[in-house]
């Protein structure tokens, strides 16, 4: 039996002066394709989100001082924790695309959904 044939529609943001939560809940809905009317949650009929100038995302209140991102090996000592600030500092790529990754469902198509956000 065929697969059906997907549109997938190529999204272009400019992320300058937006609220980073606001854009990465914006673009968690078109990679699932919720804004769709075909939307199934068992199905991954997304589009395609080309982000451009990252760098130029606003945050507020204190969150480049205060917000932390926790990553564990697994090992006993094995904790590094590190201030978004840093992180945005050197990859602020990395920023965007770990608040849309937390934002799809975890399930086996959330792989797939990341895939289709480009960071430019």
């Amino acid at each position: 039996m065929p697969q059906p044939v997907i549109n997938r529609n190529r999204i272009k943001i400019d992320a300058t002066d937006q609220t980073m939560g606001r854009l990465a809940s914006k673009i968690a809905i078109l990679l699932r394709g919720k804004h769709k009317v075909t939307f199934e949650p068992h199905k991954d009929e997304g589009d395609i989100v080309e982000v451009s100038n990252v760098s130029k995302l606003k945050f507020s209140g204190k969150k480049m001082e205060q917000k932390v991102y926790h990553h564990y090996s697994g090992y006993p000592g094995g904790l590094k924790t590190r201030k978004i600030g840093d992180i945005f500092k050197t990859k602020p790529d990395e920023v965007l695309r770990r608040a849309v990754h937390e934002m799809l469902p975890d399930n086996r198509l959330r792989k797939a959904m990341i895939k289709r956000l480009i960071i430019k």
